[in-house]
């Protein structure tokens, strides 16, 4: 699907990198402070990421923070050291405006409890803005061929043809009715939008914007409707690629998975494995999580003739989890 980003394979065995819930802690990532009275601090966010939509505006995007008995009331988005902007829980993406052409800026995002606690900063994410276009006054063409369609009960995967222009189309702009809810690069025509109703009718609508804030016209509509089951699978949103395999080392037997996030516009960080059925371990990135294939390995024991079934879904950016991946089936000794 366009826009996915295909890094080189990442083996994620240790600390470091990629960890359990039980180690988050003791790594000392993802872990949310008591305030001095003994409440809890919102978390701080993750999967944040910058990118510039024109010469004066930067798109940035995170992850909600999950509920960790700190109620979220708003996210607190900074440029540099100034608070830039401010947007209600329910949403996790803004557009900073107003900014110099050709101009590197630095970004971070803080959770606002209903109390008015702050939680720590996120990490810091860079962009620079366009290059402006002296006397750019023509928009780009109307974006052609919007195709839609719901992945699951919370998803909608949608696909259009590129807009062309007299100097470059910087992004894409995405519309549910007349509301802009995501932006994309301009070299991107597809993306997933998340966070939807089960049941429910929606129109989408994308134009395209040039470095200088022309805007297109909008391209036509698509309309579809989500279903009406939260319990379906929700396919769209799962793992890409899933694999499984028995392996042996340091006399025993482990269990090794490999993926590719979903096709999300957003960054995955957290995945949850299921083993026969149950949750066995949920992996959440301390780090920066990639954005190409993933492996982890996991112990199973010593015996072998033991079969074992395993999937994996995924945390979306919007808080909600993604279908699970194709079950894989795999025998211990083989």
């Amino acid at each position: 699907m366009a826009g996915v980003d295909r890094a080189p394979r990442v083996v994620t065995r240790c600390c470091g990198l990629l960890l359990t819930v039980a180690l988050a802690a003791s790594c000392g990532w993802g872990a949310t402070a008591d305030a001095e009275d003994g409440g809890r601090l919102p978390g701080a966010p993750v999967g944040v990421t910058a990118q510039a939509g024109s010469a004066t505006s930067v798109h940035v995007m995170w992850n909600k923070v999950a509920d960790n008995g700190s109620e979220v009331e708003a996210y607190e988005v900074y440029r540099g050291r100034a608070k830039v902007e401010e947007v209600p829980a329910d949403e996790h993406m803004v557009d900073v405006t107003g900014l110099k052409p050709g101009t590197t800026y630095t970004f971070r995002v803080r959770a606002r409890s209903t109390d008015g606690r702050l939680g720590p900063q996120s990490a810091e994410v860079r962009s620079t803005t366009r290059t402006e276009t002296v006397a750019d006054t023509r928009p780009p063409s109307r974006p052609g061929g919007l195709e839609g369609r719901a992945v699951g009960s919370r998803a909608a995967q949608l696909s259009w043809k590129a807009s062309t222009d007299d100097q470059e189309v910087a992004s894409y702009d995405i519309y549910q009715g007349s509301t802009k809810i995501h932006s994309v690069g301009g070299g991107q025509t597809a993306t997933v939008v998340t966070g939807l109703r089960p049941g429910t009718r929606y129109s989408f609508t994308v134009r395209a914007k040039d470095a200088a804030d022309n805007l297109s016209p909008a391209g036509g509509p698509v309309r579809l409707t989500t279903s009406g089951t939260a319990e379906d699978d929700g396919r769209g949103t799962a793992p890409v690629a899933f694999r499984a395999a028995a392996v042996r080392a340091e006399g025993a037997w482990h269990l090794e998975i490999s993926w590719e996030p979903p096709p999300v516009d957003g960054v995955v960080t957290e995945y949850q494995i299921h083993l026969d059925g149950r949750p066995a371990t949920t992996l959440v990135w301390g780090g920066k999580a990639p954005g190409g294939r993933a492996t982890h390995r996991f112990y199973l024991g010593g015996e072998a003739g033991e079969t074992h079934r395993v999937r994996l879904r995924a945390k979306l950016p919007d808080g909600t989890w993604g279908g699970y991946s194709p079950e894989r089936t795999v025998t211990t000794g083989r």
